[in-house]
């Protein structure tokens, strides 16, 4: 049997970038990759894809703001992803889960064929873990989150995975959706060859009106009203003097503070 998999697909900002001023992230001229956990669970797709000697693995996206979504998406092509889809409009900007988990089911419907949905369980900016949950909801299908193990069969998806003190297995039919996390495999690194192949798969755009959703209707319905780093009290604390006068005084000064026991 063949198996046909959509990947939905979050890109975030790469975090090993991201500078803190003022207690705010800085996220100017921030590169954007895929996410973490996306790719755990495009490479879980395209696993379950060769396992099942056919079908096709789509990327799908929603830009949610100003983000280079089409250069980045080309990241899960490269990675094996036959196709990719992204959702674009400016009323996306800023949208919460809400706003995209509509987005995302409308394209889902669109795409029409397909046996599994796959998630990331969160996504590395936010890690709301509502979408894949929010969009099973909307589709009326069965969910099983926190998956380490995927396996599919003529009778559906069965799933394993970790609940404290307990391995649980559980089986749905298809279609189904899935969310995975981190322990469910290794992401393969896309090759020099994959990469140059990537920009000649198929890549199709929709906007909202292309699938029947009006824009005004994926306002969000939350507002952040603030993303602020913890506070940090620095002593401003200058050791002067040779390097051994310098570490005296500086495990003096951790003695002092009570980090460290007498």
């Amino acid at each position: 049997m063949s198996v046909d998999v959509i990947v939905c697909v979050k890109t975030n900002p790469d975090l090993q970038m991201i500078r803190i001023k003022d207690r705010q992230p800085v996220l100017e001229a921030i590169p954007y990759k895929v996410g973490d956990l996306e790719k755990n669970a495009l490479e879980a797709a395209m696993q379950l894809r060769d396992a099942a000697g056919g079908g096709t693995v789509t990327a799908l996206t929603v830009a949610e703001g100003d983000r280079k979504v089409k250069e980045t998406i080309k990241e899960a092509l490269a990675m094996g992803a036959d196709e990719a889809a992204i959702v674009s409009d400016p009323a996306l900007v800023g949208a919460d889960p809400a706003a995209v988990a509509q987005a995302l089911a409308a394209a889902v419907k669109k795409i029409g064929t397909y046996d599994l949905l796959l998630f990331g369980e969160g996504s590395t900016d936010n890690y709301t873990g509502q979408v894949g949950a929010r969009v099973a909801e909307l589709l009326g299908l069965p969910q099983i989150g926190y998956a380490r193990k995927i396996s599919v069969t003529t009778d559906g998806v069965q799933c394993e995975r970790s609940m404290d003190d307990m391995i649980e297995t559980l089986a749905a039919p298809l279609p189904a959706v899935v969310t995975v996390v981190s322990e469910i495999n290794e992401p393969r690194i896309p090759s020099l060859m994959n990469i140059m192949k990537a920009g000649k798969k198929p890549l199709q755009e929709w906007t909202p009106a292309d699938l029947g959703l009006d824009a005004a209707a994926l306002a969000p319905q939350r507002q952040i009203v603030s993303n602020l780093a913890e506070e940090q009290d620095r002593k401003h604390i200058l050791f002067e003097g040779t390097a051994a006068e310098q570490a005296d005084a500086f495990v003096n000064a951790l003695l002092n503070e009570g980090v460290l026991g007498r």
